[in-house]
């Protein structure tokens, strides 16, 4: 039987899971500097390792509320479309999942949540499967952030050649 590895994390109440190959880092949340006028899910930039990293609040995306508190952590995680920080209120573990326990959602049809891809549902606790590209595919105002990120970037490369 094929097994899935995923980070599991908390946001709320609630556990979820992204895939072990997208997660790059977990870190813990320090300077991040926020840009005024930007959607409420982004709490602003910070530097990763040297690299420029947008942070989107996962639980001010699902439940409009922060989850900056001592525990949470950013999970850094890497798409094709742009690198970015995810702030959970926990990071847990990290899991091997039975393909079996997977179960696919229903919710996937419902636009607002095409992100959760199924449902880890395991002897004592359920996990929500989160797709990170999907994800930051669906955030209203992305694109124009990741365009902004991008001549950033090219700003500084530009800054250091000079």
């Amino acid at each position: 039987m094929e097994s899935v590895k995923a980070v599991v994390f908390a946001c709320g109440t609630e556990e979820y899971a992204v895939p072990v190959e997208q997660a790059i880092s977990i870190e813990k949340l320090e300077q991040v500097t926020p840009i005024p006028h930007l959607p409420n899910y982004l709490l602003g930039f910070t530097r990763i390792r040297g690299e420029l990293v947008p942070v989107l609040d996962f639980e001010r995306i699902l439940y409009n509320r922060s989850s900056n508190t001592a525990t949470a952590r950013i999970i850094v995680l890497n798409t094709d479309v742009v690198n970015y920080g995810l702030l959970v209120t926990e990071a847990r573990e990290i899991l091997d999942f039975d393909e079996s326990v997977l179960q696919q959602l229903g919710l996937v049809n419902y636009s607002k949540t095409r992100y959760f891809t199924a449902v880890a549902n395991l002897e004592n606790r359920m996990i929500t499967y989160v797709d990170p590209k999907i994800l930051v595919n669906s955030l209203e105002g992305i694109r124009e952030i990741i365009d902004y990120l991008h001549k950033m970037l090219e700003n500084e490369k530009e800054n250091v050649e000079a």
